[in-house]
This record gives structure tokens, C-alpha cells and sequence, in this order.
């Protein structure tokens, strides 16, 4: 074969992709992607606190005890997300004395007054802004889940079944911004009366009810404890005894489950890419053959080259176009990475770590590679014996159907850390081979899987190029002849000679 007939090809075959604009659309999507992402998951994460309103009528002092568990529930939660925090971007030089340097507790009552008497948030982050590095995102401290309102006079003055009506008049879509979202009612003849009741426009989250059980639960002990003579600090410390719990726990990121899919992140993105790369490209591959076969271009160019150099030529071009698709993608990947902050360059920095070895990198080269000939093959096949795009599209159903519903379940697989019986059958059928195994190699996979799986694409490969080629010259100049399963076949078994 002529290389310079085949450079000539792929050349034509790459610019005649490159004029498409959906293409380029295509090529846009990651980089709009990474560009919008930061900005929608900081809009979706910026939900308002709920609003709570607690009408007391027994005057025992229930509104403010709620507020104050329910705000001491968010500063240890808050102060949790601030060790970890520390943790992850080893930051407890700014003080190592502090609570937040320590992750491996439990933060108790005395632990959140302690912190309070600190300086609280304000001067923690004052302190951790001092030796924060370059490229470290800064805290982001939690929206709280509640926000505490006063009762309006309305519901305040409501009595008997008229207030059940003006609490749930509060819940209108008309109400305003500042109603409330939950109204808590506690009766007159408290404690002796315990049925508290909470009205709500939507569902309550059961952490809401469970902790205003705590409170009033508290309460009620304590009211016992006293009738029964155990009074002042005896009774407070019946009350609050608990003991210190010690938090053992990998650090950020470095969880079982959290490894796997950090490791995972990569090859399985190199799995869809290529899956999504091959469907697109095919595609492109295919309306091309189908425009050259509908204005008679083919005979003009098979007076020129033979129809082998025309085939690697078109397989060379798309294949050149995928790794183009591939590269800017990758590019805009590492760029979110290393030169941006944020959740994305978070999760992908740690992500890239487990295929950064130059043998896993050469696997991931040679299996994409592989995977893109292996599959663009079939289209070039498909592409030589339809006249129209929509008899084309009737032949790649199938096609798509074969590759797409298997690498879907397979990639769930890995995805879940399941090794069973399909993922390993998916690893040694050819059609799957290359994204099962750039699946795997986060989650592990054998050398000598590797290097089996491996020699067996190549050689499956080298088979389908040669029954494809024969596909591709009987199938060529054959116009206008719809080819039946039995003439696919008996085109397969052709040799060249028999043309």
C-alpha cells in the first residue's frame, strides 16, 4: 500500500469531520462543562436555612432551649467539616493546640464552649489563612439547616382549632419570604400536657424531630430528677454524663470506599470517553461514505488508490480526529486540576495518581488505541455498503446495541468495586476488551490479564481488519444493491482476488 495515498485520505477524511459543527460542539461540551461547573454547584449548594418559629404557650423557656441544640448540633457539625478540612491540606501548623487540628474525636459540649471561647470561626480561619498555600481553596463555611424566627402576633394571638388554621395559612405560597417553614406549638398545660406539635408546609426532616424529642425529653428528666430530690449539679451532670469518643477513621479521601472511587475516576472517564468518542466519530465516519457513495465520488477516488489504502486512510483519519477530541479534553481536565480551585480539581489531583506510572500509562495508550481501530472498523464495514444515512443508521442499531448496553452494566460494575464472572468475561471478548480493562486498571487488575487481554485484541484486531477490508472492496461499487445477511457473509468470505 501507498502511504502517501493513505496520509492523503485520512487528511481528506479528517478535514471533511472538521468542517461538521457538530464537531466542534462536541469538542466544547468538557470545557463548557468544567467552566459551568464550579459556578452551578456553588449556586446548588447555597440553600437557606429553614425557618422555625416556636410558639411557647407554657413560658418554660422551650423555644430558646431548642435553638440553643439545634445551633450547638451545627457548630459541631461545622467544626467536624473544619478538622477535616485541616486534615485534608495538612494545615494544623496553624495551630496544633486547637480543636479543629485534632480529626480523631468527637467534639463534646465542653469541646464547642471551649471553641466559642476561642474566638470561634472568625479566629480559626484567621489562623489557618495565615499558612494557607496557593491553590488551597478556603474554607467554605456550611449554610445552617435552621434559622430562628419570632411568632408573628397573628399566630401568637390564634387560640384553640383557629391556630391549627392560621399555622397552616402560614405555609401559602403568598406568605413571604419571612414566614415560617416550621411552627412548633408547645401547650399551656406543659409539662403535665406533653403533646407538642410541629405544622409544616412540606415533610420535616426527621434530625428536626429527633432533636426537639432530645430537648423535651431532657427537660422532663430533669423535672423528674428534681421531684425526686436530685437537683443542681447532680442533676445536670445525670443529664449531660456522656462518655468521650474517639474518632478513628482514614483521613479525608482515604476511606475503602472513598479510594475506589477516587481511583476509579480516571480509567472509567477514559471508558466513556472512548465509548462516546467511537459513537460520534462513527457517526462522522459514516455520513462521509454515505455523501462519497450518494455522488458517485468513489469511483473517482478508487481510480486514484486502492480500495485497502482507501480504508486504512479513513480508519487513520478518525482515528487521528478521536485523539484530538481526546487531547483537548485531557487538556481541559488538567487545567481544572492544577490551575483551578474547587470541588473538580479536588476530586480530579488525587484521581489522577493511581494511572500516573509509565505502564499503566502505556496501557491506557495502547487499549484506547486498540478500542478506537477495533470499533471504527465496523463503521468503515457499515459505512461501504449504505446508500443513505438512514439505511446506515439501520445497520449501526444493532451495532450500538452489541457495545453500549454490556459496557453500561460493566462499568456500574467496577464502578461498585464488584470482580465477579462478567467483568471478567467482558475482559477477554475482544468487542469489550479495551473498555473493560481501562475500567479495571483503577480497581486493579492482573498483569497478566493485562498482557493476555491484551495479545488477544491485538490478534482479534489483525482478523477484522482483514475480513473488513474484504467487506470494504466487495461492498464498494456495489450501489444500490441493499445487502442481505447472507451476502454480508459470502462478501466476508471473499478473497481480494475474487473481487
Amino acid at each position: 500500500m501507498n502511504t502517501a495515498s493513505i496520509l492523503l485520505v485520512a487528511k481528506r477524511e479528517m478535514l471533511q469531520i472538521l468542517r461538521m459543527r457538530s464537531f466542534w460542539l462536541t469538542l466544547l461540551i468538557l470545557p463548557v462543562a468544567l467552566a459551568l461547573g464550579p459556578v452551578l454547584g456553588g449556586t446548588l449548594d447555597k440553600d437557606e436555612p429553614t425557618r422555625v418559629a416556636v410558639v411557647d404557650r407554657s413560658g418554660q423557656g422551650m423555644a430558646a432551649a431548642l435553638e440553643a441544640r439545634v445551633t450547638a448540633d451545627e457548630a459541631q457539625f461545622m467544626l467536624r467539616e473544619l478538622s477535616r478540612y485541616v486534615a485534608r491540606y495538612k494545615l494544623e501548623g496553624a495551630d496544633r493546640e486547637a480543636l479543629w487540628a485534632k480529626a480523631d474525636r468527637w467534639y463534646t459540649p465542653q469541646d464547642l464552649a471551649a471553641f466559642r471561647a476561642s474566638g470561634g470561626i472568625d479566629a480559626a480561619l484567621a489562623k489557618i489563612e495565615a499558612v494557607r498555600p496557593e491553590g488551597v481553596p478556603q474554607f467554605e463555611i456550611p449554610v445552617p439547616d435552621y434559622r430562628f424566627i419570632d411568632p408573628s402576633p397573628a399566630l401568637l394571638a390564634a387560640q384553640g382549632d383557629g391556630f391549627a388554621k392560621a399555622a397552616r395559612g402560614m405555609f401559602a405560597d403568598d406568605a413571604g419570604e419571612a414566614a415560617p417553614q416550621i411552627i412548633v406549638r408547645v401547650p399551656e398545660a406543659y409539662p403535665a400536657d406533653t403533646r407538642i406539635t410541629v405544622y409544616s408546609g412540606d415533610n420535616v426532616r426527621s434530625t428536626f424531630v429527633t432533636r426537639l424529642q432530645d430537648v423535651l425529653t431532657i427537660d422532663l428528666r430533669t423535672r423528674l430528677l428534681a421531684e425526686a430530690g436530685v437537683t443542681g449539679e447532680r442533676a445536670a451532670l445525670v443529664q449531660t454524663i456522656a462518655p468521650t469518643i474517639a474518632i478513628d477513621t482514614p483521613p479525608p479521601g482515604g476511606g475503602a470506599r472513598e479510594v475506589l472511587l477516587v481511583r476509579s475516576v480516571v480509567p472509567i472517564a477514559l471508558a466513556y470517553v472512548l465509548m462516546m468518542s467511537l459513537m460520534l466519530s462513527g457517526s462522522w465516519m459514516l455520513q462521509g461514505s454515505v455523501e462519497e457513495r450518494s455522488n458517485k465520488l468513489i469511483e473517482s477516488l478508487l481510480a486514484c488508490i486502492s480500495p485497502e489504502e482507501l480504508m486504512a486512510g479513513k480508519l487513520l483519519g478518525g482515528l487521528v480526529v478521536g485523539l484530538m477530541m481526546l487531547s483537548v479534553w485531557a487538556g481541559c481536565a488538567a487545567v481544572a486540576a492544577y490551575a483551578t480551585q474547587g470541588v473538580i480539581a479536588d476530586m480530579i489531583r488525587p484521581a489522577l495518581e493511581p494511572v500516573s506510572s509509565p505502564g499503566i500509562i502505556a496501557a491506557i495508550v495502547f487499549f484506547f488505541l486498540a478500542g478506537y481501530i477495533l470499533i471504527s472498523a465496523i463503521f468503515v464495514g457499515i459505512g461501504s455498503m449504505a446508500d443513505s444515512m438512514s439505511e446506515a443508521q439501520g445497520f449501526m442499531m444493532p451495532v450500538l446495541f452489541a457495545i453500549l448496553l454490556p459496557i453500561t452494566f460493566l462499568l456500574q460494575a467496577v464502578l461498585a468495586g464488584n470482580d465477579g464472572i462478567m467483568v471478567q468475561v467482558f475482559t477477554w471478548v475482544p468487542l469489550w476488551t479495551p473498555f473493560a480493562v481501562l475500567a479495571r486498571l483503577g480497581s486493579g487488575i492482573e498483569t497478566w490479564e493485562l498482557i493476555g487481554s491484551g495479545i488477544l485484541l491485538a490478534v482479534a484486531i489483525a482478523g477484522e481488519l482483514v475480513l473488513v477490508g474484504r467487506l470494504f472492496r466487495a461492498s464498494l461499487l456495489a450501489t444500490g444493491q441493499k445487502p442481505t445477511l447472507a451476502k454480508v457473509i459470502q462478501r466476508l468470505r471473499r478473497t481480494p482476488d475474487a473481487g
